[in-house]
C-alpha cells in the first residue's frame, strides 16, 4: 500500500512533529536497569525488515481499515533485552508524545514474530502522520493494542496494574487479529453483464496465515476460490473466483479458512470489545 493511501486511526488531532535529535525512548518500570535511547543509540541494534500487514479494530466487515507495508526497524526484544524484563511483567505500555497509551503482552514484543520499532516504511523514513520517527508494528494484534505511533516510553507492569487508553473506554485489553476475508470486485449495487467474471479481494489472518478461501452464490454451495502467492503469514492473500454470472439478482459471500484450519466464523459481531466478525457480502444485479 504506498505510504499516501495507508490507512490512518489516531486520536492526534495534530500531526506531532518530533525530530529524531530530540526523540528518546525510555524504558523502565518491572525492569532490571532503567534505559533511554536516543535515536543514534538504536544503531547498535540488528536492523530488520519485514512486510506486515496492518489491521484496525474499528474496520468492520468489508471495511478498508486495513493496509500493507514493509516496515523497517529493530526488534523490541533485543531493545527490551538490555533493560531485563522481570519474569512476572505480562505487559508494556507503550505511550506516544501525545500521551496517548497502549497496552501489548509482553509474550507479543519477545516471541518469534519479530515485533518492530519501526523507523521506515516502505523504503522511506517513516512518514509524519504514520509515527515519525519511530513507532511500534507488532504482527498479529489489532493497532489499538500494539501499534503506538510516535513512541517514546516503555513500561513494564501488568495488565492488573495498568489500563491503557481504549480500554478505559470499554475495548479489550487483548485482542489477536480475526480471521477476516473481503470482496473487493464487483462492488455492491454494481450492474455487470451476465457471463464469465471474476470476483476477487484479499483475506487475512495475520500471525497465522491463510489456507483456503471460499465463495458462496446465493443460497448455493461454498465454492473454493483460487489463492494467490503467500508472502507470509503475517500479509494479507489475494484470491480470486472464476463465477459464470446468470442473469437477475445475486448475493456473493466470502469466508477464510486460517492456516489452523479454523473457518471463519459466520456469527455477526460489531467492532467493540475486540474487532467485528461475519462474512462479507456484496449484492449485485445481473444484465
Amino acid at each position: 500500500t504506498p505510504n499516501d493511501k495507508f490507512y490512518r486511526i489516531d486520536t492526534a488531532l495534530s500531526v506531532p512533529q518530533v525530530s529524531r535529535r530530540d526523540w528518546q525512548l525510555r524504558i523502565h518500570g518491572m525492569v532490571d536497569r532503567e534505559t533511554t535511547y536516543s535515536f543514534d543509540d538504536l544503531n547498535r541494534f540488528e536492523p530488520i525488515a519485514k512486510t506486515v500487514t496492518l489491521t484496525c479494530v474499528s474496520n468492520p466487515v468489508g471495511g478498508e481499515l486495513i493496509s500493507n507495508a514493509t516496515w523497517t526497524g529493530y526488534r523490541v526484544r533485543d531493545i527490551l533485552r538490555e533493560a531485563g524484563i522481570r519474569s512476572d511483567a505480562d505487559m508494556v505500555l507503550s505511550t506516544s508524545v501525545d500521551g496517548f497509551t497502549v497496552g501489548t503482552p509482553v509474550e507479543a514484543l519477545t516471541d518469534d514474530r519479530d515485533a518492530m520499532l519501526a523507523i521506515g516504511m516502505n523504503g522511506v523514513a517513516l512518514p509524519a502522520e504514520h509515527g515519525y520517527p519511530a513507532r511500534l508494528v507488532v504482527p498479529g494484534l489489532y493497532g489499538f493494542v500494539s501499534a503506538t505511533k510516535w513512541v517514546v516510553d516503555l513500561e513494564l507492569t501488568r495488565f492488573d496494574r495498568a489500563e491503557a487508553y481504549w480500554t478505559k473506554l470499554g475495548w479489550s485489553a487483548q485482542a489477536p487479529i480475526k480471521t477476516q476475508s473481503r470482496i473487493d470486485v464487483p462492488r455492491t449495487g454494481q450492474r455487470i453483464s451476465a457471463g464469465p467474471l471474476t470476483v476477487g479481494g484479499v483475506a487475512w489472518a495475520q500471525l497465522r496465515g491463510i489456507k483456503a478461501v471460499e465463495v458462496r452464490v446465493d443460497d448455493g454451495p461454498w465454492q473454493p476460490a483460487q489463492l494467490g502467492a503467500a508472502y507470509s503469514a503475517d500479509t494479507w492473500r489475494l484470491w480470486s473466483f472464476a463465477w459464470d454470472a446468470a442473469p437477475g439478482p445475486h448475493t456473493l459471500a466470502v469466508r477464510a479458512t486460517d492456516d489452523t484450519g479454523a473457518v471463519q466464523t459466520g456469527d455477526t459481531a460489531g467492532v467493540i470489545p475486540d474487532g467485528a466478525t461475519g462474512w462479507h457480502t456484496v449484492s449485485v444485479q445481473v444484465d
